[in-house]
């Protein structure tokens, strides 16, 4: 199968979700994303394997050689070969299970992280032989490694189970173009960067591309997060190791709010879509929290609970950047509007971004980016001190399917442009776009009664003037309003005239 074509992904996944049946998506997901990790590390242990063998300096079956290249080292129980041999065996959910615990055995960063449920009776012995059979293309190869070829099947695997999960498919998925679009304007190029509701690991993955592709070392970032979700951890776990990411998630998932396995970490840039909203997060049991340094947020709703957190987690010159729910920027019920106020008048919030709708397989309610810098002089080469940056995106984006949206090269370009023009970090002078972007003072926020709605600032875009005298315009627009009445008269007319040819009348 010729990996490097253009639709490959979506071939695959369409070839693979035929073979689901009736099982539920968010259980599938477990098996084949599983087994493409298994096929990965299986193809990259075998050709490693090779080389050794054809040396005879070398043992083909020492660990400390698969180690020395980064290589997981496979066991012979665990090889895709083997598995593939006995696909059409009634039992290939006992040795794929056996497979999955071999290889943690043998690997210690994988412990408790690989799915070991296939041999469960509900699972169709048939359709797995068949999806082992699917997947029999080379995809750890170094060759393969070199296109990323897992990379781009893992992501847009992701991707389809995020839309086919729906709601519940959106707390492991951030949509690529907003992730990028964060990468983007906080630029990571170096330093520890921290998601505290880490999800599938997209943000990180992200953040390695954004430094290989501006020549950057990769060793220069360090990634941390936390994700909740026992099974969206291990989804994380399997992500960042195929694309062969250090990282340090934990060695368990973990309540964020309750038990922080970061606590004496200082980021220097912060990326993370928490959880929209969220009602019962145990509030009332942190209420003398020493993150809450701006006031106590709502039992109600985690949203500056998240907020206060990330900012708790800030080195001296870091920045965040973190999706909300449009409520943030105007609440003003529980408290959450004098938070705002503490937060807008110790100068941490920089930038603001509205979204577009549909852009989430989560959830249909409108969302922004918030942007914040524990100390605008160092994240930027122009004084923006009590000034803060409004971005209206609304109107960005297109329709990448039938329900959602997403955001074209060109728009994270344009956002992302007006955004370092205004922090200094990119060439040219910042401009006030009318109906997409304005610079404000605190002192007109403070006179919105801290709203941090852009839509509030940028005002509506200015329509084009054709020149046309408003006299002439108003004349000219009220004939062709008339012309058009006379027309549909006429057309009325005929309509009644053909009805009553036929005998039909009104």
């Amino acid at each position: 199968m010729a990996t490097a074509n253009l639709g490959f992904e979506q071939k695959l996944w369409e070839m693979a979700d035929q073979l689901r049946g009736s099982m539920d998506s968010g259980e599938y997901k477990n098996v084949v994303l599983g087994l493409l990790f298994l096929k990965y590390v299986s193809d990259a242990f075998e050709e490693l394997y090779e080389q050794l063998k054809a040396d005879e300096w070398a043992d083909e079956e020492d660990r400390d050689e698969y180690a020395a290249e980064n290589v997981f080292f496979v066991p012979r129980e665990a090889r895709w070969s083997y598995i593939k041999d006995n696909a059409k065996k009634p039992e290939i959910g006992q040795l794929i299970d056996k497979a999955m615990i071999a290889i943690e055995k043998e690997n210690s960063s994988l412990t408790g992280v690989l799915p070991k449920n296939y041999a469960r009776p509900e699972l169709d012995k048939t359709r797995l032989g068949e999806t082992i059979d699917l997947f029999s293309f080379k995809i750890g190869d170094k060759e393969s490694r070199s296109k990323d070829v897992l990379g781009r099947v893992y992501e847009y695997f992701l991707t389809q189970f995020a839309a086919s999960e729906g709601k519940n498919g959106g707390e492991f998925y951030t949509p690529s173009s907003v992730v990028r679009l964060i990468v983007e304007m906080l630029q990571p190029y170096k330093g520890r960067i921290y998601d505290p509701a880490c999800g599938s690991g997209g943000m990180f993955v992200q953040s390695e591309k954004f430094v290989e592709g501006h020549q950057g070392r990769l060793g220069d970032i360090s990634v941390y997060g936390q994700e909740s979700n026992p099974t969206t951890w291990k989804l994380c776990k399997m992500n960042l190791a195929i694309r062969g990411i250090d990282n340090n998630i934990g060695p368990h998932n973990a309540d964020t709010f309750h038990n922080d396995l970061h606590k004496g970490l200082k980021a220097d840039y912060i990326m993370a879509n928490p959880p929209f909203n969220i009602k019962k997060w145990g509030g009332d049991r942190l209420k003398d929290d020493v993150r809450w340094q701006y006031g106590i947020p709502s039992e109600g709703n985690a949203n500056y609970a998240w907020i206060q957190h990330m900012i708790s987690k800030l080195a001296p010159a870091g920045t965040a950047g973190f999706v909300l729910a449009n409520g943030s920027m105007s609440s003003n019920t529980n408290n959450e509007g004098e938070i705002r106020k503490n937060l807008i008048e110790a100068d941490l919030v920089e930038c603001i971004v509205t979204l577009p709708g549909q852009f989430f397989y989560s959830t249909q309610i409108p969302v922004c980016i918030w942007f914040m810098s524990k100390d605008k002089a160092k994240t930027g080469k122009r004084d923006r001190k009590n000034e803060i940056l409004f971005i209206d995106a609304r109107k960005l984006g297109f329709m990448a399917d039938r329900t959602h949206k997403e955001f074209a090269d060109a728009d994270i370009q344009k956002i992302t442009q007006a955004f370092h023009t205004w922090r200094g970090t990119a060439v040219g002078d910042h401009e006030d776009v009318r109906g997409f972007c304005k610079a404000v003072t605190l002192e007109e926020v403070r006179n919105n009664n801290f709203i941090l709605t852009p839509g509030r600032y940028v005002g509506s875009e200015e329509l084009e003037d054709d020149g046309e005298p408003f006299e002439e315009k108003m004349t000219r627009l009220t004939f062709e309003l008339a012309e058009q009445f006379e027309k549909s008269k006429e057309l009325e007319d005929q309509i009644r005239h053909a009805l009553g040819g036929i005998g039909y009348e009104f």
